[in-house]
């Protein structure tokens, strides 16, 4: 085998969204791509709001000698200090600079968090569906990976997780809004969790980690409010990016952010500060801190993903499907209409549609639609999810 057996598993379990994205490639030089409608990848598909430009364009023109070299390896101190700042009115909680790591976007992020925290065989318990390459970046590090089930309609379920949590565990990873649900988890549930795992804590006789990865944050409807996950619990590391509130995700840029009322708070950051570093990111993309120092709390016009989740909520509960509503993020999470999820999605392409088997997020049985597309990709795909739902559901 030229590769690792690891990476070789690896790579199968994580493959079903590429490979869709691929196979849709095929379809639409077959087809043509305006009949091929592809909900594969949860690619932004928003161009980035008109401040990011102007800002952009006004960095590009600074000549000052050194600027793009090396900085300190937790990020230029203006970005660190303008995260902070953002995040002490977002999230409640007073921060500065230095409990601020800027990073090569979240998957970096929470790779520095995991690098830091988790000695081997140290396990992270993360709610089922989540986003498949969770299960990499902890093993990553010497971590396990323990999956625990959801209440169905997505939201925690506090139980279970107390039922799972052990000696062994060191943190319990959450995505609100969730990828693939759409679930945001409401500040009254995020305040049982911070109570549940203050007395985890307790019991076990060391710090267990709420680690919340947020790249999301920002796309939310209908007024939500995303709860802030420190105001609920003191021992929390939040990872997050900019790739989808200002469209960028291709730029590589997030931070994480460390509560300061955690035990040891400056070891900690002394941790994430060497594991940014000896990861291989060295430091986050100097232009790009530049930038979103400058553009706190600026973010793209959600209308566009709303009315693509409202035409199609219509449209897949109308046909008889069992789906969710999302709150948040920009994916919805049916439940496919036969238990055999990659075969449905196989169905699916028949009618040129793409879409992921939830087996790909750790939950047989469903599938899952990216709606950040053009709005003709949605519109287009409503006869054959129409015509599949009355083949299974009579509608």
């Amino acid at each position: 085998m030229p590769v690792a057996k690891k990476i070789a598993e690896a790579a199968c379990r994580s493959s079903w969204i590429r490979q869709m994205f691929e196979e849709g490639a095929c379809l639409a030089e077959t087809y043509g791509c305006d009949k091929v409608f592809d909900f594969s990848i949860g690619n932004p598909n928003l161009d980035p709001p008109e401040e990011f430009h102007t800002v952009l364009e006004g960095l590009a023109k600074d000549r000052t000698t050194g600027i793009h070299g090396y900085m300190p390896n937790q990020g230029y101190p203006e970005a660190c200090a303008a995260v902070a700042a953002y995040l002490t009115g977002d999230q409640g909680v007073l921060l500065s600079g230095e409990h601020v790591v800027m990073t090569c976007g979240a998957a970096a992020a929470a790779n520095v968090i995991f690098k830091a925290i988790l000695d081997p065989g140290d396990e992270v318990l993360v709610p089922r569906p989540y986003f498949v390459e969770y299960g990499s970046y902890v093993d990553n590090h010497g971590g396990v990976l323990i999956p625990v089930e959801s209440k169905v309609d997505f939201d925690l379920d506090l139980d279970v997780i107390a039922t799972a949590i052990t000696c062994k565990t060191r943190a319990v990873l959450i995505n609100s809004p969730n990828n693939p649900t759409g679930r945001v988890y409401s500040a009254d549930t995020l305040t049982a969790l911070g109570e549940l795992l203050e007395r985890k804590t307790a019991e076990v006789g060391r710090v267990i980690y709420l680690v919340s990865d947020e790249p999301y944050r920002r796309i939310v409807f209908n007024g939500m409010r995303v709860a802030p996950a420190m105001a609920a619990y003191p021992n929390t590391i939040i990872a997050s990016s900019y790739s989808k509130e200002l469209s960028i995700s291709g730029e590589r840029i997030g931070f994480v952010a460390a509560s300061p009322a955690i035990p040891g708070v400056d070891k900690l950051m002394d941790g994430l500060v060497m594991t940014n570093r000896i990861l291989g990111f060295v430091n986050a993309p100097a232009l790009m801190q530049r930038a979103v120092a400058r553009l706190q709390g600026v973010g793209v016009d959600v209308t566009p993903y709303q009315r693509n989740r409202d035409v199609l909520y219509e449209c897949l509960s109308g046909a008889g499907f069992e789906v969710f509503k999302p709150q948040g993020a920009f994916y919805f999470f049916p439940r496919s209409p036969i238990e055999d999820d990659v075969s449905f999605c196989r169905e699916m392409q028949e009618h040129l549609v793409l879409v992921v088997p939830g087996s790909g997020f750790g939950l047989a049985g469903h599938f899952r639609l990216a709606f950040c597309v053009a709005p003709e990709v949605v519109d287009g795909s409503l006869p054959a999810f129409r015509e599949v739902g009355a083949k299974y559901f009579g509608r």
